[in-house]
């Protein structure tokens, strides 16, 4: 397992250290982030990883100390690793994970030892997740209903499933079911696939003879690509969408010319040039693209960036607040984050505008969707509706 350390710069990785003696106060904020690097969600962890470069090194003049483990997508090890950033980093906020199985691991341990925890992954906000868990994706109702409008206006009657099978690939079938359904659209058939499977071609061929007028994928990172080739090569001709996990470069770069025509729930990140200039996230998304592609390459850009970059604008407006009341290191600094994440409104980010709740975890509306769609191997966004 790795640690990385941000303070003035993201330093190189380094074995873990045996943890120091920790003041119940510090002169610095602990950040604690559990992500994905390895394994079949890598794809949407690394991006994460990286966007902490572009990230401040201090908030209201505290000096953020973050520490960066890997869990590989497992929902073991992402528990070991938040129960670490309680027991010995003592951390005040607690971000992760790129993936939903182990996000909600987290939130789970977060959430018993009472420390604000910002999720990088869609997953579902029980009431006993409610009270410390926030989450930067965002809702699957909200990006769905662009898709299912987008289908209704098309005239679809009849949608196929193909999603993991797992708590994302939940998800969305059961949003599906719930928002899909009664406006109209009728389920044909539902498959399911693992994350690490090379092959859905068993699934393909059942979902290709029931002949649906559209087939959703509830899948995330490279291995949305997956169903959406086999689906073209086995001849499908019907429309397909994607979810907004699908939402990256390495999605066209994989799927290739069967990409060409998809549908595409995603984040305004993905496109901040189209967007007006009163959009309240065309600003921040600007400023992580260029940074992120100024290092990473042109077109290189990814949503699963904008999860954790937002996360940190976020803490530029709460942490301030929580200052004037409270001390890093303190139980009390933390509540005074919480507490910090209700008050504050319009918190501008490059995945939409937050305005947490004590019901709404997720907050935010409209505003954090786009549609997209790939033509000659770029994405264009596509007027909803």
């Amino acid at each position: 397992m790795k640690r990385f350390y941000l303070t003035a710069a993201i330093a190189a990785a380094t074995l873990a250290l045996p943890a120091l003696p920790t003041l119940a106060q510090t002169a610095e904020i602990t950040i604690g982030i559990t992500t994905t690097t390895t394994g079949p969600g890598a794809a949407l962890g690394i991006p994460e990883r990286n966007a902490l470069e572009f990230v401040p090194k201090e908030i209201g003049g505290v000096p953020l100390k973050v520490i960066v483990l890997d869990d590989g997508g497992d929902p073991t090890t992402a528990t070991t690793n938040a129960r670490r950033f309680v027991t010995e980093s003592k951390a005040d906020i607690i971000m992760g994970s790129a993936l939903t199985p182990p996000t909600i691991a987290v939130s789970n341990v977060a959430n018993e030892a009472g420390i604000p925890h910002f999720g990088l992954a869609p997953f579902p906000i029980t009431p006993e997740r409610a009270k410390w868990s926030v989450a930067m994706p965002q809702p699957i109702p909200i990006v769905g209903k662009v898709l299912y409008d987008h289908m209704k206006a098309h005239k679809v009657k009849t949608v196929g499933y193909i999603g993991y099978s797992d708590s994302y690939g939940d998800l969305w079938f059961n949003d599906l079911k719930a928002q899909g359904v009664p406006m109209g659209l009728t389920i044909v058939d539902e498959e399911r696939f693992a994350r690490p499977d090379t092959s859905v071609t068993g699934q393909v061929l059942k979902l290709v003879a029931a002949n649906p007028d559209a087939i959703l994928v509830g899948a995330s990172g490279t291995a949305a690509a997956l169903p959406q080739t086999e689906l073209r090569e086995r001849g499908y001709q019907g429309l397909i969408y994607q979810t907004h996990g699908a939402a990256s470069m390495d999605f066209i770069r994989i799927a290739g010319k069967a990409a060409e025509g998809v549908l595409m729930a995603s984040g305004p990140v993905m496109d901040p040039e189209d967007q007006p200039d009163s959009a309240l996230t065309k600003k921040p998304g600007l400023a992580l693209n260029a940074a992120y592609e100024a290092k990473y390459g042109p077109h290189s850009r990814s949503q699963f960036a904008g999860h954790s970059y937002d996360a940190f604008e976020i803490l530029k407006r709460v942490v301030p607040v929580a200052l004037k009341t409270a001390k890093p290191g303190t139980p009390e600094f933390r509540e005074a984050i919480r507490q910090a994440l209700l008050s504050e409104k319009d918190l501008a980010a490059s995945q939409g505008v937050y305005n947490f709740t004590e019901k709404d975890r997720y907050g935010v509306d409209d505003r954090a969707r786009i549609l997209l769609t790939v033509k000659d191997g770029k994405y264009q966004m596509v007027k909803e509706p």
